[in-house]
């Protein structure tokens, strides 16, 4: 029997460990990768899916009939089938918030590395080269102008620590944003030849895919940098592998790739390139926050009848 005070929701794929222990505190938990029989599935209520995990759709959505909210961990939710989750009158949740400033403090980690060549210089020390001779000199930050794809949380966060870098600010959206002193331009591919630096920073899925392709990456000329802390689906890869190998952008520098966790091996063969395995939000103490805002949604959807971080798809 069911119990009322803790509603059933189905967990659709593992979880980190304290995220499990806040939800099994809270509700009646149904793991699917150990299987769930039908009569359980029919308790259902609530899913906490997972970008970490794979897909979740139509197949799933249709073995739970009272399913009724979809929390995802992860601001991403390019997991799951929006159309499917819409025509079902289903309330999707992100974790919007508490990881933009990890991943923005992660995105200009990964720019300096990248631009200062901070791997290989760390490489060239260990392998026993200094004694040989000084490291080589590498590109600078310093006059670079930067180029933002995708103004949200995460990229005003990435824009208020770039300013204290001196350097200039520009950026792509696809609506206004009146309150924004930085530039907005019309259009990727503008924005790449203005700039010098990419950060991109959009969501994922079929509107994005591929966004930055190969004619993005020559308007990015010869010193220009690509940073992609989004989706790896954002990026053409083949175009930023001949990109890189023909050396028409000076370097790139990856958390994200279109098939990982697997990465290409002309890839990685790049000393252009910094690669990293998707780690933007990977601390201890956002994953933790996450989890629990995860499990807060669960918990005011089956208390109030109100999420707290509906995705913009999502209709009461």
């Amino acid at each position: 029997m069911s119990d009322p005070a803790r509603p059933d929701i189905l967990v659709a794929a593992p979880l980190p460990a304290f995220t499990m222990d806040v939800l099994e505190a809270r509700f009646t938990v149904h793991k699917l990768w150990q299987g769930v029989a039908p009569a359980d599935l029919a308790r259902v209520r609530g899913m906490a899916a997972s970008t970490l995990a794979g897909p979740v759709g139509e197949a799933l959505f249709a073995q739970i009939p009272g399913l009724e909210i979809v929390a995802n961990f992860g601001v991403g939710y390019d997991n799951i089938d929006m159309a499917a989750a819409v025509a079902r009158h289903l309330v999707v949740t992100n974790t919007a918030g508490v990881l933009d400033e990890e991943v923005a403090d992660l995105t200009v980690g990964l720019l300096l590395a990248t631009v200062r060549r901070i791997p290989a210089a760390e490489r060239y020390v260990r392998d026993g080269l200094w004694p040989g001779g000084g490291f080589a000199l590498s590109p600078s930050l310093r006059g670079r102008r930067v180029g933002i794809v995708g103004l949200g949380g995460i990229g005003k966060a990435v824009a208020r620590r770039l300013a204290g870098f001196a350097v200039d600010i520009a950026w792509y959206g696809r609506s206004e944003q009146p309150d924004v002193a930085w530039p907005r331009y019309p259009s990727v591919e503008a924005l790449a030849a203005a700039c010098d630096v990419l950060i991109v920073i959009v969501p994922g899925g079929a509107a994005t895919r591929h966004l930055i392709d190969a004619r993005v990456l020559a308007a990015l000329g010869p010193d220009g940098v690509l940073i992609n802390v989004a989706r790896g689906s954002v990026v053409d890869e083949a175009a930023l592998i001949e990109a890189l190998q023909a050396r028409t952008i000076l370097a790139a520098g990856l958390d994200v790739f279109e098939h990982e966790p697997h990465v290409p091996q002309a890839l990685l063969a790049c000393d252009n390139a910094v690669v990293l395995p998707h780690i933007g939000s990977a601390s201890l103490v956002t994953r933790q926050a996450m989890g629990r805002m995860m499990a807060d949604n669960l918990t005011a959807w089956f208390t109030t009848g109100r999420a707290l971080t509906p995705v913009p798809e999502t209709r009461y």
